[in-house]
């Protein structure tokens, strides 16, 4: 199993050097509330020359198909072949909020998304008639979407981020990996399963496909003193939108939280997110997490490992620089402990 690390904009580039100096496979730039995903990944590239990078994610409702092959292209290219295409249909409060697009049918947009950015990618002539993108539009005599840019990898690896069933299907079929959010080793089975439904129906093997998943972790002798900051983080994303929209919710629902996290939204939604984080429950955080000591990781490490998990991409919950090099710094050293290290 191999290691990567999630990059906050604050300090990316300085996290990211550590982790190419410790080994790391990939680091992963987020996109949402606090910044973009291109820009970061810009500034990365330039101060690194190994680890992989990939987008986590660009968000399918904020750029069209050409944009994103543009800058998929562009990055590709600053990092000399080791950019990843990360790709998220996101949410409905995102989608519809943020940048006006509707949120039906979230899986038939992404299949057809999918399919403008390779063949973009590809540098073919591109033009489609769906349901969701018309390239160009009815009756419009405009030239057909085509990259000029030289290719440096020959095909582009784009991961798809998913929580339900259909998404994970869907991600299986038409992508090169998964990157995935709060699926603890148990429930790893389920999500494989899913994957693979998704590798059958394209005649695709599972050899090769990616399975990706951010795991938050934090130090700390007592573990309820580590988790602390992560039941903010987790609060946020259950407090997002209404209760029937909310997919994190339906995540967690799914794995038994159903009563606890119905709580952490109603709290949020009543304007009270100091109560929300408190009532995130300790079990809950403690199962999507890495908390404690190397020892403890380690032996959580092991159990993602034997679950199928191809890179652990750790969150660093640190209140510094220091403190989250010094978070990425441990998880490699778990990683040797667990004897999973290459």
């Amino acid at each position: 199993m191999k290691l990567g690390v999630n990059l906050s904009y604050l300090d990316a580039v300085e996290v990211a050097r550590e982790a190419e100096r410790l080994g790391y496979d990939v680091a992963v730039v987020p996109e949402g509330f606090r910044a973009d995903g291109a820009t970061v990944l810009g500034a990365v590239a330039a101060a690194t020359t190994r680890i992989g990078l990939a987008s986590g994610v660009f968000q399918i409702p904020g750029r069209t198909p050409a944009m994103t092959a543009l800058t998929a292209s562009t990055l590709d290219t600053l990092s000399g072949g080791r950019f990843r295409l990360g790709l998220g249909v996101s949410n409905p409060d995102i989608s519809e909020g943020w940048h006006g697009v509707p949120f039906r049918r979230p899986l038939a947009r992404t299949r057809e998304y999918v399919d403008i950015v390779r063949r973009t990618l590809a540098r073919e002539s591109v033009t489609h008639d769906g349901a969701h993108f018309r390239l160009p539009p009815e009756g419009c005599a405009a030239a057909p979407l085509r990259l000029y840019s030289e290719p440096v990898t020959e095909r582009l690896p784009i991961y798809l981020a998913a929580v339900a069933p259909g998404g994970l299907e869907l991600a299986g079929e038409i992508t090169d990996g998964w990157l995935g959010a709060f699926s603890p080793p148990d429930e790893l089975p389920k999500v494989t399963e899913s994957l693979r439904a998704g590798r059958l129906r394209a005649g695709l093997p599972m050899a090769g496909f990616e399975v990706l998943c951010g795991v938050p972790m934090a130090l700390g002798t007592e573990v309820d003193v580590a988790a602390v900051p992560i039941r903010g983080y987790l609060s946020h994303f259950l407090g997002m939108g209404g209760r029937s929209r909310n997919i994190y919710l339906s995540l967690f629902e799914r794995m038994g939280y159903g009563r606890e996290t119905g709580i952490v939204h109603e709290r949020m939604s009543s304007g009270d997110p100091h109560g929300a984080a408190a009532a995130v429950p300790a079990g809950l955080v403690d199962r999507i997490s890495l908390l404690g000591s190397a020892d403890r990781i380690a032996a959580r490490m092991r159990a993602y490992a034997e679950h199928g998990l191809t890179t652990l991409v750790i969150s660093p919950f640190g209140a510094t620089t220091a403190e989250r090099i010094e978070i990425v710094r441990l998880a490699a050293t778990a990683l040797r402990r667990a004897g999973l290290a290459a």
